[in-house]
């Protein structure tokens, strides 16, 4: 395991341990729009009675699996594949290698750094949704300084077409608040894959739920996250205008010295993101996708649903028995050794 998700897991432990010990909060806040159902308050920790656990006999695990040219691979057997729970083997089902459709919930950053390329997406979602299934379903969410639920789950490209004419541009980035409301609060069907496919620069503007929060409620919902982040493009635009401003003489860079450290502090901020950009996917059995211009996204957005159908959907049954509501760290291995793994690092067991 890498150090870095050596460090996630140890967090992750120590949330479930933080939630176990904690008073149940009974505190509520107002409906977001359009949301099918009452959210909690963003700045509460999420109440377990509020999270989805496992409490069937077996596990869905959504996998991934490509080789060394990062080309996925398909046409592997249940005998490809090994399941460890907390470092034991465990036994796949007779049906392990099951179709099982997709609930696929968009979210799109209407903020200031997306909000000029909205078309772009549109675009994009409309060539993503040819690729889906009849028997998947997509929903869409907004999310600046609102959180707005444009389409609850369907599988109708009329009705998707309409809430994608919905998009408006806001201010701000409730993105924490967002992968809440999709993760816990927008439940799939029991009998699919949950994804969400997520275009962002992931800046939350810090208003309200928190990143550790988000990605614990991603894991308790067992969701696999993609996001298609703007940074690469963000970056870009800013590292060309600071080199151009401090490239002017000392009395230029004197006058401009307030938006050379806003500048710098953007680039570091989109470090940070793209930092924990890359572990939520990571945990989630993801991916993080870094366009270099918006022109690129419906390409990437096909890359996403490409994977999606060929995604393995692994079965197995516990061999622990135990009903300890506490996180188990899984890992999938495949036989051959060259062959990367996608799935995400555990779940919650059941109470």
């Amino acid at each position: 395991m890498s150090i870095r998700a050596t460090a996630l897991l140890a967090v992750l432990l120590l949330l479930t341990f933080t939630a176990s010990s904690r008073p149940t909060s009974t505190a509520q806040n107002p409906k977001p729009t359009a949301s099918p159902s009452p959210a909690a308050s963003p700045e509460e920790e999420i109440d377990p009675a509020d999270v989805i656990s496992v409490n069937t006999a077996e596990v869905l695990l959504p996998v991934t699996v490509r080789d060394a040219a990062g080309q996925i691979v398909k046409g592997l057997t249940r005998d490809d594949f090994r399941v460890f729970e907390d470092g034991v083997q465990q036994p796949l089902s007779d049906l392990s290698l099951r179709e099982v459709p997709v609930d696929v919930g968009l979210l799109v950053d209407a903020s200031s750094s997306v909000a000029n390329n909205l078309d772009d997406f549109r675009q994009a979602v409309e060539g993503f949704a040819t690729h889906l299934n009849a028997d998947d379903r997509i929903s869409l969410i907004q999310f600046d300084d609102r959180v707005l639920l444009l389409q609850d789950w369907t599988s109708s490209r009329v009705q998707l077409r309409r809430a994608l004419k919905r998009l408006m541009p806001g201010m701000f980035t409730r993105f924490h608040d967002a992968m809440l409301l999709a993760t816990r609060d927008q439940r799939p069907r029991s009998s699919a894959r949950h994804a969400l496919i997520v275009l962002t620069d992931g800046i939350d503007s810090g208003r309200g739920a928190t990143f550790d929060s988000a990605l614990r409620s991603a894991l308790h919902s067992q969701t696999t996250i993609y996001v298609v982040a703007n940074t690469q493009i963000e970056r870009a635009r800013k590292q060309t205008e600071l080199s151009k401003l401090v490239s002017g003489g000392e009395a230029q860079v004197k006058f401009n010295q307030l938006r050379i450290e806003d500048l710098r502090l953007g680039l570091a901020a989109l470090d940070a993101s793209e930092r924990n950009l890359s572990e939520l996917t990571q945990a989630t059995g993801g991916r993080l996708y870094r366009p270099t211009s918006f022109g690129e996204l419906e390409r990437t957005y096909a890359e996403v649903a490409d994977e999606l159908r060929h995604q393995y959907a692994l079965y197995f049954s516990p061999i622990n028995k135990e009903r300890d509501g506490r996180f188990r760290q899984v890992r999938v291995e495949t036989s051959n050794a060259a062959f990367r793994v996608s799935a995400r690092i555990g779940y919650f067991g059941p109470k």
